[in-house]
């Protein structure tokens, strides 16, 4: 089987399985999804960015825990 027809059945494969992507289960989905304001993108940035240090605190308290008070015992 030559190289081009095979690109060309998954190409076609590729095509009809995109075909009715916007009428099934996730149709509404793709209607409802827009893409966000800069407000909205800034209160996502500062909401990860807070998730983020949070995060980083509680493993840098464990490791201090587990570094420093077993010395003291």
């Amino acid at each position: 089987m030559k190289v081009e027809t095979k690109a060309e059945e998954i190409q076609n494969s590729f095509e009809t399985k995109t075909r009715n992507l916007g009428r099934g289960k996730y149709g509404r989905i793709l209607k409802m999804a827009h893409t966000p304001t800069r407000e909205e993108y800034k209160k996502t940035c500062y909401i990860a960015a807070l998730g983020m240090i949070v995060i980083g605190a509680v493993g840098f308290a464990i490791m201090w825990v587990m570094t420093y008070l077993p010395n003291y015992f």
